[in-house]
């Protein structure tokens, strides 16, 4: 089994619904997927809603089923938010990041690193279209991992 678009950390999966990790892994202990710990329970694994590598790997390595999580996290009221909507979220705080402010001391490369690959391509058109001169690189491709069964 190799991560792909399926498998999927809390954080990718978070991003989906607009939530964090850490709200999106409470979510799914509510649904009895998750121990107290972090880890993914016996039946998460025996339903196949999530994969660890061994018993010793840490929680934060667990890979959890897209398809299986999704429908749990939106019968509980998380509904995806629209890619529209993210790309424009994006450009707006990387623009005022850009721009900056006393009490941010975060800076816009900083943030962009958690802009997802994905929308790179939108969120700096929408930079563009904004006047903005700040643009996000892209992040060079990893190799897959592969995740043994």
């Amino acid at each position: 089994m190799a991560p792909s678009p399926s498998w999927l950390s809390l954080t990718d999966l978070g991003r989906i619904y607009g939530i964090s990790a850490i709200n999106c892994g409470r979510a799914l202990q509510l649904q009895g997927l998750r121990d107290r710990h972090g880890r993914p329970t016996p039946g998460a694994l025996e339903t196949g809603a999530a994969h660890k590598h061994g018993p010793q790997t840490p929680p934060r390595t667990a890979l959890w089923n897209a398809k299986i999580c999704k429908g749990l996290l939106e019968k509980s009221g998380y509904q995806p938010i629209n890619r529209t909507l993210q790309v424009e979220q994006w450009a707006e705080l990387l623009e005022a990041l850009e721009e900056g402010s006393p009490s941010i001391n975060a800076t816009a490369e900083q943030m962009a690193e958690d802009l997802p690959e994905e929308l790179v391509g939108d969120v700096n058109d929408q930079l563009a279209l904004r006047g903005c001169h700040f643009r996000v690189a892209h992040k060079p491709h990893q190799a897959s991992l592969s995740v043994a069964a």
